[in-house]
Parts: C-alpha cells; sequence; structure tokens
C-alpha cells in the first residue's frame, strides 16, 4: 500500500511539475487564441492534421485535386484557364516550370505549369490591412505530374490567411472568401475538365 501511495505522490509532484513548466507557455497562446477568429483553431487544427498524416508541412497548406482519369495535360491546361476566364479572375502570369526544366536539363522531365491569378483591388485592401499579405500574392494554382504520370492540381488553403488570426474586418473577409470561392472553383472544375 505505502509503493502505491508513493507512485501516486510521484506522479502529483511530476505533473504540479509539469504544470509549472508549460502552464504560462499555454496560457499566452489560449490567450492569444482568444482573440483570433472563431475559425482559427480548426483552420490549425486541420492544418496541424493533414501535416501528422503526410510529415509534410509543404502539404499541410495546400489544398488539392487528383485530375479526373482520361484527362490530358492540355485539356486542364485549358479548363484551368476557362474557369478562371469564367470566374472573372485575372491571370497575371503563367510559369512553365516543367517545360524551362526541360530545357535546362536536356532531359524530359515531367508536367508542371503554374499559373498566377489575381483580383488587383482586393489584392490592394489585404496589403493595406498588413503588407505581409503581399508575399502570398497572386493567388497561385499548380497543375503538376506525379511520379505514376497522375496528373494533380494544387492551391495554397486560403483558411490561414482568411481566419488563422484576427478576424478580418467585414467588407476585406468578404472579398477573400470571394477569392477562395474562386480558387477551389478552378480546383475542382479543373480537376473534372469542366469548361
Amino acid at each position: 500500500m505505502g509503493f502505491i501511495r508513493n507512485i501516486l505522490a510521484l506522479l502529483g509532484v511530476a505533473a504540479i511539475a509539469l504544470a509549472v513548466w508549460i502552464g504560462p507557455e499555454l496560457y499566452r497562446y489560449k490567450t492569444a487564441f482568444d482573440g483570433f477568429d472563431d475559425k482559427a483553431f480548426e483552420t490549425y487544427k486541420a492544418m496541424g492534421d493533414r501535416l501528422i498524416e503526410t510529415g509534410n508541412s509543404a502539404a499541410a497548406t495546400v489544398w488539392r485535386a487528383k485530375v479526373a482519369e482520361g484527362l490530358t495535360f492540355e485539356e486542364v491546361d485549358q479548363s484551368i484557364r476557362q474557369v478562371a476566364i469564367d470566374r472573372n479572375i485575372r491571370g497575371v502570369g503563367d510559369l512553365p516550370l516543367g517545360d524551362q526544366v526541360e530545357i535546362m536539363t536536356g532531359e524530359p522531365w515531367r508536367k508542371l505549369q503554374i499559373y498566377l491569378y489575381c483580383n488587383p483591388l482586393t489584392a490592394a485592401k489585404m496589403v493595406e490591412f498588413d503588407p505581409a499579405y503581399a508575399a502570398y500574392l497572386p493567388c497561385r494554382v499548380s497543375l503538376v505530374e506525379d511520379d505514376e504520370g497522375q496528373l494533380w492540381i494544387y492551391t495554397l488553403d486560403m483558411d490561414m490567411m482568411i481566419y488563422g488570426g484576427e478576424t478580418l474586418p467585414p467588407d476585406l473577409l468578404q472579398e477573400a472568401l470571394e477569392v477562395k470561392d474562386i480558387m477551389l472553383d478552378i480546383l475542382e472544375r479543373a480537376s473534372e475538365g469542366d469548361f
């Protein structure tokens, strides 16, 4: 009986030491999150879940869609461009990275095209709100061939920018949600070859 009492006492001391050691840090995080958007915790939890699942920080911060079987790179390329036109988001650049790698190495390489899209007025408002948002501009969509030849479309998970800190002002939040909707529409429709 004395042995069990000693073990329990030791566990109690360890628990108190742990609380003293990490308690202030946890309180600091809790206090910060109390001032963040209501969706901040679920946003970071989703990212954390993807990080645990994949072990890759880049994979944890993106949305992706597998392209439907039978669609060619060229068909999906055309679909991405058409959905962007349909949704009235401005194409501000293309990076034919796969082609560039082939040119520079003289070796065949996977297909990879990066598309840059922007709503300039929304982008300006984001930068006015905080210049750090400039690092996320313009929105990117990537069409990439994996090691097995399967095509995928990737785009940045915008929830961190939208919900990850203090709540955005209502007008800016509405515009950011519209851009998010457009990026997800490109991802979903283009992965099915929708024109």
